[in-house]
């Protein structure tokens, strides 16, 4: 029989916490924000609110002596109407910043999507555990990466010796913003987002704002990039400008300058690179809007099609091509006067010679391969010779 665990419980702050711009108290226990509440407040777009609350790049980071941790969340899970069920968001498990574990916890609310109308169900749930166990004796760091695809709570934490906040990292800390690319998307779990990737392999420390389906150049969102310490920062500008069909070419360069002025108030001297779109094949000459194809979604195969004509280009409407002749246009001129102001063609992390091997499963989005080689691809960065060197 195994020993009985003695339990301590720890309450879980802020302070045990990385990569969470705000926590909000809410009935249960405390929800990481990515985006702060004045920020939330000037856009009531669902979406949204849906992907700043989801904590990608967020993990709870304490020291210890335990060899045995539990965490109550209350996740957040998603179900489309007519595709199987999701499966559950992954907890990462890393110990003196190596892999060591990984867990789910299947309880939580549930939020029903019909893609089809698109109305929602919204059916509440109950907190769940999950559990790690056997780990190396001693003194440690331990870090808990949060699901970046599920909303997610923090109830309770135990454990079996007593922890205390990590120390203040000694490494730079990135700041990075882009699209449900930069978010996760498929990846493999929380750690596997090529943004962790890079970090992990560059020695730096992660703020992702990557938010899905809404990098489109918010001015709130540039305050918040303004405002939140940073050593190094990145913004991946493009998929979405294109696939909501938000802007034309006339309202596109300004808004990048205007984007680019903010960030530069609060950080006039840090280095910034701006990422252009990485391949999307639909999207490289025909404009969007891009919508769902719904066949196939029984077996889980959601996929996106183009609803734009490539005739409307000279009209103004955006492609993932003119949005990098635009950005590295604009990045040229203003680094004349900025020189720590870079640009890379996201081709660079994806391009034509990957997209035959590793094809995007749904058109749109990468997976979980693709995104490691962008991770590794993008460390680069953080090496000598790069742009973060």
């Amino acid at each position: 029989m195994a020993p009985e665990i003695h339990w301590t419980t720890t309450p879980v702050t802020a302070g045990l916490l990385r990569g969470a711009l705000e926590t909000e108290r809410t009935e249960h226990g405390l929800l990481p924000h990515r985006l702060p509440a004045w920020a939330r407040a000037q856009c009531a777009d669902g979406q949204l609110a849906m992907a700043e609350s989801q904590p990608s790049g967020v993990r709870l980071a304490f020291r210890t002596r335990a060899t045995a941790i539990e965490l109550d969340t209350l996740p957040t899970k998603r179900q489309y109407v007519g595709a199987p069920p999701r499966p559950d968001g992954f907890y990462d498990l890393v110990v003196d910043g190596r892999p060591a574990g990984r867990g789910t916890v299947s309880a939580g609310h549930v939020l029903v999507v019909d893609m089809m109308t698109g109305g929602s169900e919204w059916r509440p749930g109950r907190p769940g555990t999950l559990r790690f166990t056997e780990l190396p004796e001693g003194a440690k760091d331990v870090e808990i990466w949060l699901p970046h695809n599920e909303t997610t709570e923090l109830v309770a934490l135990r454990t079996d010796a007593p922890v205390e906040p990590a120390g203040a990292p000694d490494r730079r800390v990135w700041v990075h913003h882009g699209s449900s690319i930069s978010h996760g998307s498929d990846a493999a779990g929380p750690t596997g987002i090529w943004p962790a990737v890079a970090a992990r392999a560059g020695g730096v420390e992660l703020v992702n704002l990557g938010l899905g389906g809404s990098a489109l150049l918010d001015p709130f969102v540039a305050r918040v990039l303004r405002d939140t310490p940073a050593d190094l920062i990145s913004v991946k500008i493009g998929i979405n400008l294109v696939n909501l069909d938000l802007m034309r070419l006339r309202a596109f360069g300004p808004a990048v300058h205007g984007f680019l002025d903010t960030v530069r108030e609060g950080h006039p001297r840090t280095p910034l690179l701006v990422v252009s779109p990485v391949l999307c094949p639909m999207h490289e000459d025909t404009p969007g809007p891009s919508a769902p194809d719904f066949r196939g979604l029984e077996q889980g195969m959601l996929r996106f099609v183009p609803m734009g004509d490539p005739a409307e280009v000279a009209g103004g409407k955006l492609t993932l091509r003119v949005i990098r002749e635009e950005l590295a246009r604009i990045v040229g001129e203003r680094a004349v006067d900025d020189p720590r102001l870079f640009y890379l063609d996201g081709r660079e992390l994806y391009g034509e010679g990957d997209a035959e091997e590793l094809p995007l499963p749904d058109q749109l989005h990468p997976d979980a391969a693709t995104h490691r080689l962008m991770g590794e691809r993008f460390a680069s960065a953080f090496g000598e010779g790069g742009v973060f060197g």
